[in-house]
């Protein structure tokens, strides 16, 4: 699922469509010999996920080309030899600098609230103290 999302990650440039990226998925699944997970799950139509801009998650791959400053989600689940991978990361098309302040303020936010959950992931730590974390965090950030 890495590798595959590694290559996605790559497409993500402006004038691509997300329908570009989720066909050069599919190919770089079945090369693998894994097959993309989410194709005809609950009829689910495409190969990967692809949350653009305000999508929070789950967005099903389009025909509206990238432009610089969207933030795109990449989302890869495969299934290879009886497990399913997964994994997904934020890109911003062309680069942290194509982005206003605030879009950068959100990048870092997530980042911060990504690090401060995976601190607190352990035995024993009820789920809602990771959420309350998150929302005190982006509360104070002014999201």
């Amino acid at each position: 699922a890495r590798e595959v999302l590694d290559l996605a990650g790559k497409l993500a440039k402006a004038g691509v469509t997300t329908d570009e990226i989720d066909a050069a998925v599919h190919a770089a699944s079945v090369e693998r010999g894994a097959y993309p997970s989410p194709l005809n799950y609950r009829n689910f139509p495409k190969s990967c996920c692809t949350s653009v801009n305000e999508v929070i998650c789950h967005g099903i791959p389009d025909m509206r080309p990238l432009e610089d400053g969207d933030i795109v989600n990449i989302d890869i689940t495969v299934y290879l030899d009886g497990y399913h991978g997964d994994c997904s990361e934020m890109f911003v098309v062309g680069g942290r600098d194509a982005l206003d302040e605030k879009g950068r303020n959100l990048i870092q936010t997530t980042y911060d609230c990504w690090v401060k959950s995976m601190e607190l992931v352990k035995p024993g730590v009820n789920y809602n103290v990771i959420g309350k974390t998150i929302q005190d965090h982006i509360t104070l950030k002014g999201f």
